[in-house]
């Protein structure tokens, strides 16, 4: 039998994570093109399946609240913009919801080995981690956009929230494989 590396373990896992990365990720554009009302337009996988539609409704729902603890408060003309009452917002485009990052925390979390309720609760917890940080991010924007925070604007910044969050992801994997060597029992 050919073996591309001689540790059958990490074959495995690297199988099963770029496997689940690819159904995760590529999944999800599918899901985005047929929810998009153009093209191939399904209302079926819309009423369904339209998993990014909820993910950016709890994102604007958690920057609503983050900004209402400062005073402000911000309303969504539509599904897809967040604003300050009064005042300028953004446009979340799919991109922006970080279902890739979510995707390379999941497919690491699956393709561990591990009991389903200690790798369900790294799921979560790495999820709502990942979710918490694109909020801050968006509430930062919210605030730079109507305090007019020019330099903070002209920064690529969907790139330092996906080196940020991706080096989040590194050291939440890194606390994942020490809880595994310290708590064998656990898994």
């Amino acid at each position: 039998m050919l073996t591309i590396l001689p540790n059958r373990t990490f074959n495995n896992f690297f199988v099963k994570f770029f496997f689940s990365f690819f159904i995760l990720f590529f999944g999800t554009k599918i899901i985005i093109g047929l929810t998009v009302p153009v093209g191939y337009y399904s209302s079926f996988v819309v009423n369904y399946f339209n998993y990014p539609a909820i993910l950016r409704l709890f994102i604007f729902k958690g920057t609503s609240v983050l900004v209402s603890l400062f005073g402000f408060e911000t309303f969504s003309k539509d599904l897809y913009h967040i604003s300050f009452l009064q005042g300028r917002g953004i446009h979340l485009v799919y991109s922006c919801l970080g279902y890739g990052l979510l995707s390379c925390w999941i497919s690491f979390v699956f393709a561990n080995n591990g009991k389903f309720f200690f790798k369900l609760k790294w799921l979560l917890l790495g999820c709502f981690v990942i979710w918490l940080l694109n909020v801050f991010r968006i509430t930062f924007l919210l605030f730079a956009l109507n305090f007019h925070w020019p330099v903070l604007l002209r920064i690529d910044q969907h790139l330092i929230f996906n080196t940020i969050v991706y080096l989040v992801i590194i050291w939440m994997m890194s606390l994942f494989q020490r809880s595994v060597i310290v708590f064998p029992n656990i898994q």
